[in-house]
C-alpha cells in the first residue's frame, strides 16, 4: 500500500466498527530528513524554570486543563493531579486505580478521565465521585461544562452526563467515515453551545439535549479508499470571541462563526496538530514542521518559517510576543509572532513534549513523556 508523504508518520488511527488500532507509524526513521542544526540559543527572551514535578509517564494525548491559578493534568498509570501553576505545589491528587486514556477535563471543581477499560471516571476535588461503562474507545479528554460532563466517542457519538449523579442525560450518534484518529478532538463549550469536531465538520449542538444547532464543513472526505478518505478535526482550537479556528487532518485549516455557523475561510495545509493564535494571525505546525501564520480575517498567508523543519512540534501556545511549540528531544522553542524567527529555547528532561504548552498565572506550563511537568516564567 502506498501512502502519501502527508500521510506518512502520523498513522495511528482506530476502526470506529472494531473499535481496535489499524495501523501505527509507517515511516522508519531512516526515512525522515533531518533537521537542520538549531545553532546557538538566541536568548532574546529571559525565561527561568521556577518550578519542576513529576507525576509518571505518558502515552496518551494529555490535555493539561487550566483553571484559573489551578492546572489538572494526569499520567498513563492512573494519577490524577491539580497543580499551583505559580508553585507547582500540590493541591490534591488521586489515583483512579486504572491507566488513563483520555483526559483531564476539569471546569475547576470536578475532574474526569477515561480509563484504558472505557470506564469514566469523575472526581470532585481530587474524591471519586462515580464511574460509568462507556461503549466506544475515547480519545479526546471530557467537557465538564454547566454541571455535565460530555465525552466524544471514537465512534463519533456525543454523550452527556450529570456531573454529580452520573445519570446519562443524552445520546446522539452520528454516523461517519471508517477510520478516526487516535487523538485529541474538538470538545469545547462557546457560550450556550457545544461545540464539537466529527468528521471534517465542527458540529453546534445544544448542550441540554444533543440537538444539531448548526454545522460547518472545514475539509471533506476523499480518495478510494479509508485511509485516503479519513478526515477529521484535531484538538487545538484557536478562538476570539465567537470566531473558532480549527485545522483538519493533514488537509485544511479554517476558521467558523460560531454565532452563524458558517464558514469565514479555509485553506489548504497538511497539518496534524492544533491551532493558536490571537485576534490578528492564527498559528499552526505543519507535517514537515514548518510554521505558518495565516490572518484571521481571511486566511491570507502572513509569514512561514523552516527553522524547526523535519523536527516534531507540539500545538503552538501564544505566549506574550512570541510562539511556544515543544519537540521530541524535550525543547521548547520561543518564536517571534511577527516573523517566525527564534527569539529563545529551554530545555526539560530530554524526553519528548507531549501536548502544546500552556499558560496559567503567568506562568507557561509543559510536560513531557516521562512525566516531568516543567514551570517557566520571565525573568
Amino acid at each position: 500500500m502506498k501512502l502519501s508523504e502527508d500521510k506518512r508518520g502520523f498513522l495511528k488511527w482506530v476502526s470506529t466498527g472494531l473499535l481496535v488500532v489499524m495501523l501505527t507509524a509507517c515511516a522508519s526513521g531512516s526515512d525522515k530528513p533531518k533537521p537542520v542544526d538549531l545553532g546557538a540559543n538566541p536568548a532574546l527572551l529571559g525565561v527561568r524554570s521556577t518550578w519542576v514535578k513529576k507525576i509518571g509517564t505518558l502515552d496518551f494525548p494529555l490535555e493539561v486543563k487550566v483553571n484559573g491559578n489551578a492546572l489538572v493534568l494526569a499520567s498513563s498509570e492512573g494519577l490524577v493531579v491539580s497543580l499551583h501553576a505559580e508553585t507547582g505545589a500540590d493541591l490534591w491528587r488521586s489515583n483512579v486505580g486504572a491507566p488513563i486514556t483520555a483526559g483531564v477535563g476539569s471546569d475547576g471543581r470536578y475532574a474526569a478521565v477515561v480509563t484504558r477499560s472505557n470506564e469514566l471516571v469523575t472526581l470532585d476535588g481530587g474524591r471519586e465521585l462515580w464511574r460509568s461503562r462507556l461503549l466506544a474507545q475515547v480519545f479526546t479528554a471530557p467537557l465538564v461544562a454547566g454541571g455535565r460532563v460530555f465525552i466524544l466517542g471514537a465512534d463519533r457519538s456525543v454523550t452527556a452526563f450529570d456531573v454529580q449523579s452520573g445519570r446519562r442525560l443524552w445520546q446522539n450518534q452520528r454516523p461517519g467515515e471508517a477510520l478516526v484518529l487516535r487523538q485529541t478532538g474538538v470538545l469545547m463549550a462557546v457560550g450556550n453551545t457545544l461545540v464539537v469536531g466529527l468528521s471534517g465538520r465542527l458540529v453546534g449542538m445544544n448542550p441540554l439535549n444533543g440537538n444539531m444547532v448548526w454545522e460547518a464543513a472545514i475539509a471533506t472526505p476523499r480518495g478510494t479508499n479509508d485511509i485516503e478518505r479519513l478526515v477529521d478535526l484535531v484538538g487545538g482550537v484557536s478562538r476570539e470571541g465567537d470566531n473558532l479556528c480549527v485545522r483538519a487532518f493533514q488537509s485544511a485549516v479554517g476558521c467558523v462563526d460560531a454565532l452563524r455557523g458558517s464558514v469565514t475561510w479555509k485553506r489548504t495545509a497538511s497539518g496534524a496538530v492544533g491551532l493558536s493564535g490571537d485576534d490578528k494571525l492564527v498559528y499552526g505546525v505543519e507535517s514537515d514542521a514548518r510554521l505558518l501564520a495565516w490572518r484571521r480575517a481571511d486566511g491570507e498567508q502572513v509569514w512561514v518559517s523552516d527553522r524547526l523543519r523535519y523536527r516534531e512540534l507540539t500545538a503552538p501556545l501564544v505566549i506574550g510576543r512570541s510562539i511556544a511549540v515543544g519537540d521530541e528531544a524535550g525543547l521548547v522553542h520561543l518564536i517571534s509572532r511577527t516573523d517566525g524567527s527564534t527569539l529563545a529555547r529551554l530545555a526539560t528532561d530530554g524526553s519528548a513534549i507531549t501536548s502544546s504548552p500552556v499558560l496559567a498565572a503567568g506562568t507557561m506550563v509543559v510536560v513531557t513523556r516521562n512525566g516531568g511537568v516543567f514551570g517557566f516564567k520571565p525573568e
